[in-house]
């Protein structure tokens, strides 16, 4: 069996339909608030629970990896999931983990953490809709790098990221949503991806 997927139109895969597909797309969008959510109150909840952060951050992947074994184990979706997922780890899964992982590698990099997840949670879906709605390969390729460019952009502002990444760093996040292979999701590959470029870069910066 080939490691490919080919494209499909996701709400036909959707638990609960065009209501799962939108609840999806609005569950994504709401990954926005988690840098803020951590960098505002990870370090308190530590203390209130006696760990470190990234102690916390630890035991939350553990957590989800044991949730997500048993959810494999019976087969389980949700409203929001796509069928397939009964038999493969979940979007929600890969993308938590990711996240995660980027806590852990930079807890106190705002100026970085905030663009790599916004991309994630604002990105995907726009390169999704773009995809599904028949935009050819170049257009959402040029679409999403201008996307993604202007959330760069404004955490330049914002937490003061350097700008000479968003030449770079752009185009990478769109064409680290692109491979679509069965083992691991496009929320996984467009985080841990430009993840791991900018922790080449970070001698530099």
């Amino acid at each position: 069996m080939s490691d490919q997927v080919e494209l499909t139109n996701p709400i036909d895969h959707s638990v609960g339909g065009i209501n799962g597909h939108l609840f999806r797309r609005g569950f994504h969008l709401s990954m926005t608030i988690i840098p803020w959510v951590y960098f505002e109150y990870a370090e308190k909840i530590s203390e209130y629970v006696n760990l470190y952060p990234s102690q916390l951050v630890s035991a939350l992947i553990i957590s989800l990896i044991v949730v997500e074994s048993a959810r494999l184990k019976f087969k389980i979706t949700i409203f929001g999931q796509r069928d397939y997922e009964s038999e493969q780890v979940s979007a929600l899964a890969w993308g938590a983990f990711a996240i995660a992982i980027t806590f852990l590698l930079l807890p106190n990099s705002p100026d970085l953490v905030y663009p790599l997840i916004w991309s994630l949670s604002l990105g995907d879906p726009f390169l999704g809709e773009m995809r599904r709605k028949g935009f050819e390969a170049r257009t959402v390729f040029y679409s999403g790098s201008v996307f993604i460019s202007i959330i760069w952009l404004c955490c330049f502002f914002l937490y003061s990221t350097p700008l000479w990444l968003i030449p770079i760093f752009a185009p990478l996040c769109v064409a680290a949503e692109w491979p679509r292979l069965r083992w691991i999701d496009d929320n996984a590959t467009m985080l841990l991806i430009p993840l791991a470029g900018i922790l080449i870069a970070i001698p530099w910066i």
